[in-house]
């Protein structure tokens, strides 16, 4: 329900991050990945003097300091979204969580807050990404009802809670570096989502208060045209990205859904852009409508990112017109 929204919202953030990173890379700041002083690396020696020999302490402390480098160009990790994986708001990217290198681990962690006609949805969790290669991610969706909680019959000020444990894997493709090909960078994921209120979505008419989502995602960025895009397919029988359950009595059977971003590059750390994402509708009591989003992403430096966006989730819960704005922080390494 909510929690939709604030995927959307979260879209934006990400597909601002790589289009920032796209512009980055064209500036001076664009050298290689590793940001290692070579002075550092080559071991000369002072003028007229011997090379000297590090002690054990600062090998120990050189060495954890490559294993959490910040290498890689400003805001290529992307943000996280409403599940947890680094991506757009909306939708799921072959971006990796984090600033680190191929030898190296980074992460981030998030916290995003959106405020919709009929509910409130609240966002956090982190991830971890390890050698460019492999995310791990975790997220907790809370979807507070407000005063709709009594119209549902639930209660005012019901919420709905739902964990997602999540993994991706880059298959190949580089998203900075392979800009004489047009081969996207390329990502599969898997996440386990689990609802809290497994009584009330049965009720609704969920099959399951568990269910596991797949997809697979291809984000390319066009450095010369400022321009980022990713296309997402996802295989899930979740109804509104889990919240309430998964299957229903209209279907309950895996379906592929569409996940679009698209965003363009105005200076080296501000990106506007869209995004759009295709949503099972399994619930016969409620219908479940496409979301998309317009937004705007703000880089303050690697480590800090802000977003502001307006999504439209359509009808949640027989409660139409949920569309609002929402902030997503992000902070990494």
């Amino acid at each position: 329900m909510r929690s939709a929204q604030f995927l959307a919202c979260s879209a934006a953030l990400a597909v601002g991050v790589l289009l920032c990173g796209g512009a980055y890379a064209a500036d001076e700041s664009a050298a290689p990945l590793s940001t290692a002083d070579d002075s550092s690396q080559t071991g000369a020696a002072p003028s007229g003097g011997t090379a000297a020999t590090p002690s054990p302490d600062a090998a120990a402390s050189t060495s954890l300091s490559d294993f959490v480098d910040s290498g890689r160009l400003l805001l290529t990790q992307g943000v996280s979204n409403v599940e947890g994986a680094s991506g757009g708001g909306l939708a799921s990217w072959a971006v990796i969580s984090g600033y680190e290198t191929n030898d190296a681990v980074g992460g981030n962690a998030h916290f995003t807050y959106l405020n919709l006609p009929g509910y409130t949805v609240r966002d956090f969790g982190g991830s971890v990404g390890l050698f460019n290669r492999v995310e791990l991610s975790y997220t907790r969706l809370q979807l507070d009802t407000g005063p709709t909680g009594g119209k549902l019959g639930i209660g005012d000020g019901y919420t709905f809670n739902e964990d997602i444990i999540g993994a991706k894997v880059r298959l190949f493709g580089d998203l900075v570096y392979d800009q004489n090909s047009l081969l996207p960078q390329v990502a599969v994921g898997v996440q386990y989502k689990h609802s809290e209120n497994g009584a009330l979505d049965e009720a609704l008419g969920a099959k399951n208060p568990d269910g596991v989502d797949f997809y697979v995602s291809a984000t390319k960025l066009f450095l010369n045209n400022a321009l980022v895009v990713d296309t997402t397919l996802r295989l899930t029988k979740a109804n509104q990205i889990g919240l309430l359950g998964f299957g229903g009595d209209l279907n309950d059977t895996y379906r592929p859904e569409f996940e679009g971003s698209v965003g363009y590059l105005i200076t080296r750390r501000l990106v506007i852009g869209g995004e759009y994402r295709t949503m099972p509708s399994n619930l016969g009591f409620a219908k479940a409508d496409n979301w998309f989003d317009v937004f705007a992403a703000y880089a303050l430096n690697k480590d800090l990112s802000i977003t502001l966006a307006y999504a439209n989730l359509g009808s949640i819960a027989t409660f139409k017109n949920q569309d609002g704005v929402y902030v997503s922080v992000q902070a990494g390494f």
